[in-house]
């Protein structure tokens, strides 16, 4: 099965105490749809600009993702710089410029309408739930958000929760929404907005997700050389949705498997400035790391 991912196709500008990437290929669509490529097809909806060059549609397609939805436009792709404190526990925003990004209306195409799988990456609410007046009945939607959109769009998304079946959202993000400083009390209010299922990153810490009836801590893979933490829950959730699609599956198995997988793929996207790690890896690579993963967290 295919999976839809929707979100911004960005260039970013990053600094950290291991160095810089001055144009480092970045956004939340396109570290999902990377990610979520390496376990089934994908269907990229977003928007470039004219400076969008041939190596970044390479890339993209040499990853099993379909850019017919990869609208091109007139003006330059959005721009995002950034800086990580010394420890990468602070992230300061130098400069954003939405560019072509600025006026983005999601527009589906034919094709993807009936994909079963879809992932609304982190872009606005009212766009989110654009995409999904656009589709036929989805077997999952999954959605992500930022601070953002909890701080100046609440009402869309909390209005976008009722259509959604997996809500990811990070720590800070989630007692944000819910206004409950404990992680098991913000993942039981999550469930009560509308989806059926709460996914709560907790960065280094790995993530929890949460059902009525469920609950699973999966860990983050030990990774000991960080670079550049940009797009690992981009990376974390496209990866969860590739392997659900692959198997065609939302059961409570398929969804603990696909969440330490994605943990995984995350590993080695903190390990390089933007894809450079997801460039080089395949999946001989990330089932090496699955199974080491797998490996201590078992008590024999």
């Amino acid at each position: 099965m295919s999976v839809l991912i929707v979100g911004s196709v960005a260039f970013d500008s990053i600094e950290t105490a291991t160095g810089s990437d001055p144009r480092a290929l970045g956004g939340s669509a396109t570290y999902g749809s990377v990610a979520a490529g390496f376990f089934s097809p994908v269907q990229l909806v977003g928007v470039v600009g004219e400076d969008f060059d041939q190596e970044n549609i390479d890339l993209l397609a040499s990853r099993g993702v379909d850019l017919e939805g990869l609208e091109r436009k007139a003006g330059r792709t959005f721009f995002w710089a950034g800086k990580y404190s010394e420890d990468f526990s602070e992230r300061e925003t130098l400069t954003t410029d939405l560019n072509v990004f600025a006026d983005f209306q999601p527009h589906i195409p034919e094709s993807y309408r009936s994909t079963p799988y879809i992932f609304l990456a982190n872009i606005a609410p009212n766009l989110q739930q654009m995409v999904l007046e656009q589709t036929d009945d989805p077997m999952l939607v999954v959605a992500d958000t930022m601070n953002l959109w909890i701080d100046i769009q609440r009402d869309d998304l909390l209005e976008l929760l009722r259509s959604v079946d997996v809500f990811v959202l990070n720590d800070e993000e989630a007692r944000m929404l819910t206004g409950e400083t404990n992680l098991i009390r913000a993942g039981r209010r999550l469930l009560t907005y509308g989806p059926s299922r709460a996914i709560i990153k907790k960065g280094e810490h790995g993530a929890v997700s949460l059902t009525e009836d469920s609950y699973f801590a999966a860990p983050a893979y030990p990774t000991q050389d960080v670079v550049d933490p940009t797009g690992a829950g981009d990376t974390f959730a496209g990866a969860l949705m590739g392997y659900l699609a692959a198997h065609d599956s939302a059961s409570e198995e398929v969804i603990r498997r696909g969440l330490l997988l994605g943990s995984v793929v995350a590993s080695f996207t903190v390990e390089g400035f933007g894809l450079d790690r997801l460039r080089e890896i395949d999946e001989h690579a990330i089932e090496q790391r699955y199974r080491e993963l797998r490996s201590y967290c078992t008590v024999e």
